[in-house]
């Protein structure tokens, strides 16, 4: 089983708060987690989402789960989410 931060699954949290003029304090109350728990998974770092918790994302954000994550093509990201953080991989 390969390492659990060796993937290529890019997360767009804050591209979606961002269009929505939300923060990432209001999402977690809307959908119902812990605020630790969001940035968790918007960094990148999450090892797995419940189906209940990608249905109230989806709810709140308006969008489907398409525009939350994406599976990048290649070699795995440089960086985690869309939070610019531009976190490098070690070899």
């Amino acid at each position: 089983m390969p390492p659990a931060d060796d993937h290529r699954v890019d997360v767009h949290i804050d591209r979606l708060l961002a269009e929505r003029g939300m923060t990432l304090t209001d999402l977690a109350a809307r959908v119902g987690i812990t605020l630790a728990n969001l940035s968790v998974l918007k960094n990148g770092h999450a090892r797995a989402i419940r189906f209940s918790t990608l249905t109230a994302l989806c709810e709140v954000l308006d969008c489907q789960p398409g525009d939350l994550f994406t599976v990048a093509r290649g070699a795995p990201p440089t960086g985690a989410g869309d939070g610019g953080d531009g976190g490098e991989r070690k070899s």
